[in-house]
């Protein structure tokens, strides 16, 4: 039985750019898919077609049990959909921002002032609750802008790269927002290009890149494609490098890479910090004086590498979404 946000060969293009090629997701509900991937992947698309929108060329998506292109009026009741950047008036204050988003979606005045008190508390924006939009940060804004998505409980939520430029501070805030929404029963597609935020809210993952999925599993899954846990090694000096690849050798479950200009060893290894503690033990044994040593998990460019063979960059596709973005705003 498809879940809450179920797709099927999803095509998208903007002139030559093929944006999404093909994409497949499903959502089981009350669960959380990242959608991984770096800017230009095809991930604002992808959440687009499934909020209305934009019309995908081609494919099927069923979004809270509606067809999207068949049903899209009831598809955006359904929905709560919060983008990488702040809608709101800058001109109303934060509660005049939510209790107009309620009477957009007919809430009756007290019911809409009612829950606009709510959600100002459980963002933590009573206090400048009666402040005009202009004056937040950009912190208190996106919990603002995240606040508006929800005014009407929806059982289906998007969130197109929350947390992007957000200090720590905000960012944890914002996750503890969400997994009370998720523990709750929302479903949620989130897209992001931080590993370390689909590792902390996603039940799984699915990676993305030039419009297409091209992984999907657990964080855990994830990295264990791309080898692991790593050993670090900057060796103090030059010419002890090629008995320092000897030492990491002994340990690793793969090639050691070689860094001349940074004289960094990098291996994958596994057995955690007991292997570390070892290898430390074994340098030391063989003379080699280290600057920094540390074992660390795969980043994003790690698994991008290792999936795809090239660094997460942006590309072409940025462009055609930012047109076609504008074409869409204009069309309303």
């Amino acid at each position: 039985m498809p879940g809450a946000i179920h797709a099927e060969g999803l095509v998208k293009t903007f002139g030559d750019v093929r944006a999404l090629d093909g994409v497949d997701l499903d959502v089981p509900e009350g669960t959380v898919l990242g959608l991984l991937g770096p800017n230009g992947a095809g991930k604002t698309t992808a959440v687009r077609c499934l909020t209305t929108l934009l019309r995908p060329d081609s494919g099927r998506a069923v979004v809270a049990g509606l067809d999207v292109l068949e049903h899209p009026h009831e598809v955006r009741r359904s929905i709560g959909l919060s983008g990488q950047f702040a809608a709101v008036d800058e001109y109303l204050t934060g509660r005049e921002n939510l209790q107009m988003v309620g009477q957009l979606y007919q809430m009756r005045a007290r019911a809409a002032k009612a829950r606009a008190a709510e959600l100002l508390d459980q963002f933590d924006l009573a206090d400048a609750a009666d402040r005009v939009t202009k004056t937040y940060s950009g912190g208190m804004r996106r919990r603002l802008d995240l606040a508006a998505a929800l005014v009407v409980s929806p059982p289906v939520m998007f969130m197109d790269e929350p947390t992007t430029g957000l200090d720590p501070r905000n960012r944890q805030m914002l996750w503890e927002v969400i997994e009370r929404l998720v523990s709750g029963g929302t479903t949620l597609l989130l897209t992001t290009q931080y590993l370390e935020e689909a590792d902390h809210l996603a039940h799984d993952i699915a990676v993305v890149d030039h419009g297409k999925v091209i992984a999907r599993g657990t964080s855990d899954q994830l990295k264990a494609r791309t080898g692991g846990e790593r050993v670090e090694v900057v060796v103090h000096d030059r010419e002890h490098m090629p008995t320092a690849v000897e030492v990491l050798a002994g340990f690793g479950k793969g090639d050691t890479t070689v860094e001349e200009h940074t004289r960094r060893l990098t291996v994958p290894v596994t057995g955690g910090a007991k292997l570390l503690a070892e290898v430390i033990r074994e340098l030391d044994i063989r003379g080699i004086e280290i600057d920094d040593i540390g074992l660390r998990r795969p980043t994003l460019d790690d698994v991008f590498l290792s999936l795809t063979g090239h660094a997460a960059e942006a590309r072409a596709e940025e462009d055609a979404e930012a047109k076609d973005e504008k074409d869409a705003v204009a069309r309303k």
